[in-house]
């Protein structure tokens, strides 16, 4: 089967793709899929392209594409509007499906609109569910694109210490960091998923700043430096006492991994060791706890607990505002599936990729954690993002 933009050597990958796909049409009674958001289309081609995929449950997929895209494969077709796929899909006999999957949560309102109109008499899922579902387990080939990035985002954070200068402000130093990650290749761009999350290149979080509530769903906020993006560094200047919390962009080739490291302004207090030390303990914990077939949610009761043994409960996942997970999804984007909150009862499965991220935010010291970016695995949870995990001083 012919895939655009794909070399032969890769086309066994996008065929086993397809076939998860197909397992949650299935699952969610969908006959045919029709997708053309960015991350849907880099998932089933290896490349973004501007057009549409018709995937049947059954027979090779129509790869729909507007220029500059140039059709060149059997099962590929130039477009110029969508309004032309169902006379094209009729000519190839694919115009039978009662039930069809448009991604609602994925294109604008008024585009899933123009969509349905293409299809009079059908009935309509929500094909984001589908994508979503399809790509929570990793192929092989997935997975090493993510170790790929684990390995390259390590070493710009081993790099960090070298470039901090006494007397810089946080995006001062988030520049710097930015700077590095460029210069290892970093694509500069963060994909993540929902509708109401901007960031840039990731958040650096310095002293009070870190205890400053932020509108987007994030697990640390900060104030940014302008109401128009309030999230993150905010120009505060960096002193003796604070904990500088690191969390900057992992990718490098169309996939992420998303990973924290903290480091102190002189000597941390016993109080910031001590949060961190609890993070780290969490950390270790859960990577023993998750294994295929145990609860999503169970990982993040199993963190609240200990954070609650070692009495810092009132700082975690945040001070001023909490939020109520403490890890996601990750692959394409970021905050994938699944959420780990507590009330989540679906099973971990293996070669899916979760992040964790216990941290704490003490009132004028700043943000404490660890996070890494983890495959589960039968044994537990292999981490993808292995650069050193002590607290350090800048």
């Amino acid at each position: 089967m012919e895939f655009p933009l794909l070399t032969p050597e890769l086309e066994e990958e996008f065929e086993r793709r397809l076939s998860r796909v197909r397992m949650a049409m299935l699952e969610n009674e969908t006959e045919a899929l029709l997708i053309g958001s960015t991350v849907n289309i880099l998932y089933m081609t290896g490349g973004i392209y501007r057009g549409y995929i018709y995937i049947p449950q059954t027979g090779a997929p129509l790869f729909f594409m507007i220029p500059p895209a140039e059709a060149t494969g059997d099962n590929e077709v130039n477009i110029r509007k969508p309004e032309q796929i169902p006379e094209l899909l009729a000519e190839r006999g694919l115009d039978r499906a009662c039930r069809i999957g448009l991604e609602y949560d994925d294109l604008y309102y008024s585009e899933v609109e123009r969509l349905k109109k293409l299809f009079p008499g059908a009935g309509f899922s929500n094909g984001s569910i589908i994508m979503r579902q399809a790509r929570l387990v990793k192929t092989e080939y997935e997975l090493n694109k993510m170790e790929e990035d684990g390995v390259r985002q390590s070493a710009v954070y081993s790099r960090i210490s070298k470039v901090y200068r006494e007397g810089m402000s946080d995006v001062e130093l988030q520049s710097e960091i930015e700077r590095l990650l460029r210069q290892e290749g970093c694509l500069g761009y963060l994909r993540t998923a929902g509708s109401r999350m901007e960031i840039n290149m990731g958040s650096l979080l310095a002293g009070p700043n870190a205890d400053e509530p932020s509108p987007y769903d994030f697990s640390m906020g900060g104030a940014g430096v302008d109401p128009s993006l309030p999230v993150g560094a905010s120009g505060v200047i960096l002193k003796p006492g604070m904990a500088v919390m690191v969390d900057m962009n992992g990718g490098f080739n169309g996939y992420q991994t998303d990973m924290t490291r903290c480091w102190t302004i002189g000597e941390p207090s016993d109080k910031a060791q001590k949060a961190y030390d609890c993070s780290m303990a969490i950390l270790h914990e859960l990577e023993s706890l998750g294994r295929p077939g145990v609860e999503v949610g169970e990982l993040y009761r199993r963190a609240v607990a200990i954070a609650d043994e070692w009495k810092l409960s009132d700082y975690f996942m945040g001070h001023r505002h909490k939020v109520s997970f403490i890890g996601h999804g990750v692959g394409i984007e970021l905050n994938e599936g699944p959420v780990v909150m507590g009330r989540n009862k679906s099973l971990l499965e293996e070669n899916m990729t979760i992040a964790l991220e216990p941290k704490f935010v003490l009132p004028e010291i700043g943000a404490l954690g660890c996070e890494n970016t983890y495959v589960v695995k039968s044994d537990g949870l292999k981490n993808l993002t292995t650069y050193n995990e002590t607290l350090k001083q800048l």
